[in-house]
């Protein structure tokens, strides 16, 4: 008995902590800039604990010793895991900078000369690897018109026409 409630609570302790495995992306077209702007929002150690994995060093996302490095580390990984399409043709994205936010990173990207589209395909799988129980939520906006999916580990594709 007494293990079984050890074990119980062990399970509730670590659901308090880390109770669940997500991410939210905001895609929005700016038609007076001709930009695509994202903001994706992951938990800080779950990004961390991934770019650990996938690039073989230590990594610290609140003080890094070279951030530049860093970036580059997100960037890498964002670009693999999060692809957007538009109209048929890939966004060429490229991070232009990230932040801590509680227990979050809010990594930003952006892609230039970009027509208002029509149609909005995303691939996201970003800590599908690494979680099976992930949960990215997705949300475009495009001429002030929003639309959110909400894409469960291992579904990694929206499309979304405005």
């Amino acid at each position: 008995m007494g293990l079984l409630l050890c074990k119980w609570w062990m399970t509730v302790w670590l659901a308090v902590l880390h109770p669940f495995y997500a991410s939210v992306t905001e895609i929005t077209h700016d038609a007076a800039r001709k930009e695509l702007q994202v903001s994706c929002r992951i938990f800080t150690d779950d990004l961390e604990n991934t770019l650990k994995q996938q690039f073989k060093t230590p990594i610290d996302l609140t003080k890094p010793a070279n951030r530049k490095q860093v970036e580059e580390y997100i960037n890498a990984y964002l670009l693999q895991h999060l692809q957007i399409t538009l109209d048929g043709k890939k966004a060429n994205l490229h991070l232009i900078g990230y932040k801590i936010e509680e227990d979050a990173v809010w990594s930003f990207l952006e892609a230039d000369n970009i027509p208002t589209p029509g149609t909005v395909a995303v691939r996201n799988d970003v800590l599908y690897a690494q979680h099976p129980t992930q949960i990215n939520m997705i949300h475009v906006i495009v001429g002030g018109q929003r639309k959110s999916a909400k894409l469960d580990n291992p579904k990694a594709d929206v499309v979304m026409r405005f």
